[in-house]
């Protein structure tokens, strides 16, 4: 039996109950917050994010029979968290992988530290602390061994889940040992001793398999649309079809008449901003989904659309252009641009817009709560389980100890199933039905017409040219609804993390530079996507470099390297982004020689410079986004009658050291694969305050004639395997629009300043 098929999963309930007394539980970590004197003023790499202690509440478990049970407190959603976190563990444990199971962690935040599954920073932040975990339990097994046999602990050694003795020969496996081992105290940090990579068996190497392979392929995963639970009822939402509209009456009598509904309950609206509160509405609550959908249908409701009801795309993307021309906040500055542009030889200016995007993923929210005496159980497809007891806690009135949220497999999130409104709205419903379970499902339509969406931006660069060609004055507005508009009221600029996703931190070298950011009022709930502000800033700037490229008469691939400049370390504070993705930028500089090396290594293996035939055409872009460098090369092809196909994308990355290649290879692929649809088809629009995509027919998603035929993948490897890792779920995806989009341009001459890439070949 393979390690790839032996590995399985366990639920949490059942491995607590596995565990028994005979079992070894190793809790890593200290109890409760640190004093606020105890916090770290910089996460160096010994200190944890967030504000917690030096380790997180991970849990080692291990069985009389040598099972060894890890619990892995981050979210799921396809990127393969639950593998990465086990392997870490497994292999400073030195653990037989054949041997280990995985259990999802509920919310909890004593127990487990932040949970939040966003920021592409599981492994970022957790790798250590895992290593710990694992070496923390084998010292504690050897330590065990040592008394049992009589022996200085410098004689034994910790090996495939053994603890051998080799002056003598002998061995106890780690079932064994687990007893003893659970009565002794967790070692001091400082005498842990972790492998040298070298030594390492998992830890970056292919073809482990993700731990959840079986149970997906044999359908038997559980992902929150597939929860069941005795007696459940099921219930859709009619919700306001614009942000902030409410409910002025309703008539129930014609969906209380269809077959299987049980009731029909009012969700009160909430005030603006909304946060993750329910958008209000009519629930309709039936023995069956279908029952409710028609039931639903036949509600008769007279909506007040609130303060948002003139919303249109195409008048506000007037209004942006009006901002994005006039001077604004400045949010970086160095040299005098103003100076500089007045002096240039040439003037090159462009403007780029990006719509609304939607999260879309192909498992739309679901949940199911209940409360029975006193007790409150959600479970969910949720990437913030502990912001989701928090809030469904004070929605149903009971205390957060008596709040338990179980966290299910998620059918993709990217940002989405970060916000626990559907969550809540199962909590209000089951308390309307005397705490029966209630499972909540959004349709599509319910997904694309009422989500938290992507925001929508107008990116305006200018730039003047000296005689050679070269920029000696570059100035970016970037003008768009802030995220932070659905917690506070009208902030109409974007807020320090957005700005330092490629604006503030843009690491080319130049001498003159300023970045602005006029003011953009929000009209629909605006919430993270997969890489967020990255996308339209990345898809500007690369796009804007192919254009200076142009007017210079230069190669885009060599423009860019130029402007890149020579390998340096920037410190982002210094260079105007204070958020740094919330990591020290000591231990995370921007590295101009990793993002060289990425374009290089893109352009080399798509034969960049070579003849290209008519309507076929190469582009290129990079992008530093989540403390990782990425570059991607397209090849595209345009027919005659402007229908796009891709031949080929290459992508590289430099993540620091590898943790999972295989993993890391499939989100690369993943991130192309979306990236495509994004630049080409997908789009979101609003007219009198309402989203016009129904569904995929109008929100369409990369399908297999129009995504990438051919995606290669190339890792580059850490420069020193003790460096920090960078993320890898997200930053894959802000570079794939502007390379497809250059590609274009060398295609056919027509340059691409809008998304979707589609509509403007149709024009």
């Amino acid at each position: 039996m393979s390690p790839r098929d032996a590995i399985a999963n366990v639920s949490r309930r059942g491995f607590l109950a596995g565990a028994g007394a005979g079992a070894f539980v190793l809790a890593v970590g200290l109890p409760g917050r640190p004093r606020a004197q105890e916090q770290p003023k910089a996460f160096g790499a010994d200190a944890m994010p967030h504000g917690w202690s030096d380790d997180p509440r991970v849990f080692v478990a291990i069985a009389e029979d040598g099972t060894v049970t890890v619990t892995c407190h981050r979210s799921e959603m396809g990127q393969g968290v639950r593998t990465s976190i086990a392997m870490v563990v497994a292999d400073e444990l030195e653990a037989d992988w054949s041997r280990v199971r995985v259990a999802q962690a509920p919310a909890d935040e004593p127990r487990f530290g932040n949970q939040d599954t966003d920021g592409s920073r599981s492994l970022r932040h957790f790798y250590m602390p895992m290593r710990r975990a694992g070496a923390a339990a084998r010292a504690m097994l050897v330590q065990a061994a040592a008394q049992r046999w009589g022996v200085p602990e410098a004689e034994l050694r910790a090996e495939n889940h053994r603890v051998l003795h080799p002056a003598s020969g002998r061995a106890l496996g780690y079932g064994e040992l687990a007893q003893a081992a659970a009565a002794l105290p967790v070692p001091a940090r400082e005498s842990l001793r972790l492998k040298d990579p070298r030594e390492f068996r998992y830890i970056g190497t292919e073809g482990i398999g993700l731990v959840d392979n079986r149970d997906i392929t044999t359908g038997k995963a559980v992902y929150g649309i597939d929860v069941r639970l005795e007696g459940m009822l099921h219930a859709v939402v009619a919700r306001p079809p614009v942000y902030g509209g409410k409910v002025v009456r309703f008539d129930a009598a014609e969906a209380m008449a269809v077959p299987g509904v049980l009731k029909v309950v009012a969700i009160d609206a909430p005030a603006i901003p909304s946060e993750f509160a329910p958008l209000g509405g009519v629930a309709v609550i039936a023995r069956n989904t279908w029952a409710a959908m028609q039931g639903r249908d036949r509600l008769r409701i007279e909506w007040d659309d609130g303060p948002n009801a003139a919303y249109s795309s195409e008048s506000y993307r007037a209004q942006l252009e009006e901002a994005a021309r006039r001077p604004a906040k400045v949010v970086r500055a160095q040299g005098d641009v103003d100076a500089a542009m007045a002096g240039a030889a040439r003037h090159v200016s462009a403007e780029y817009y990006i719509p609304h995007l939607a999260q879309a993923p192909m498992e739309p929210p679901a949940a199911v709560v209940r409360i029975a005496d006193g007790k409150c159980e959600a479970w969910a497809c949720t990437q913030a389980p502990q912001v989701t007891r928090t809030r469904l806690a004070e929605r149903v009135g009971l205390p957060e100890e008596d709040v338990t949220v179980h966290v299910t497999l998620l059918g993709g999130g990217f940002g989405r199933k970060s916000k626990p409104d559907f969550v809540l709205e199962a909590g209000i419903l089951s308390k309307a039905m005397d705490g029966a379970p209630v499972k909540v499902t959004w349709t599509r339509e319910d997904d694309l017409h009422h989500g938290y969406y992507h925001t929508v931006s107008l990116e305006r660069l200018e730039a003047g040219l000296d005689a050679a060609g070269r920029p000696v004055a570059w100035l970016h507005r970037t003008t768009a609804p802030t995220i932070g508009s659905i917690f506070a009221p009208d902030p109409k600029h974007e807020l320090p993390f957005e700005l330092g996703m490629g604006l503030t931190n843009t690491p080319f070298d130049l001498p003159n530079f300023r970045a602005e950011n006029p003011e953009a009022p929000a009209h629909v709930r605006i919430g993270w996507f997969r890489s967020v502000s990255n996308v339209p800033h990345a898809f500007a700037i690369q796009s804007f470099v192919a254009e200076l490229a142009h007017a210079a008469g230069r190669d885009p691939k060599d423009y860019l390297l130029e402007l890149i400049g020579p390998p340096r370390r920037l410190d982002p504070v210094e260079i105007g982004d204070v958020w740094n993705y919330g990591e020290s930028p000591e231990r995370y500089p921007i590295d101009t020689g990793r993002l060289r090396r990425v374009v290089e290594t893109a352009a080399e293996a798509i034969g960049w410079g070579r003849p290209m035939p008519r309507g076929r055409g190469l582009g290129i872009a990079a992008h530093y986004s989540f403390l990782s460098h990425v570059a991607v090369a397209a090849e595209v092809e345009v027919g005659e009658d402007g229908r796009l196909a891709i031949p080929r994308v290459d992508i590289a990355i430099d993540c620091g050291p590898q943790v999972n290649p295989e993993r890391i290879r499939a989100q690369m692929e993943g991130a192309v694969v979306m990236g495509a649809g994004l630049a080409s088809t997908a789009v979101i629009t609003f007219k009198d305050g309402r989203a016009q995509q129904d569904n995929f027919d109008g929100y369409e998603l990369g399908r297999i004639d129009t995504v990438p035929r051919d995606i290669r993948v190339h890792l580059l490897p850490a420069a020193d395997p003790g460096m920090p890792l960078g993320g890898v779920a997200e930053p894959g995806v802000p570079p794939v629009a502007p390379a497809i989009a250059n590609a274009v341009f060398a295609a056919t001459g027509k340059r691409i300043r809008q998304l979707p890439i589609r509509d403007q070949l149709a024009v």
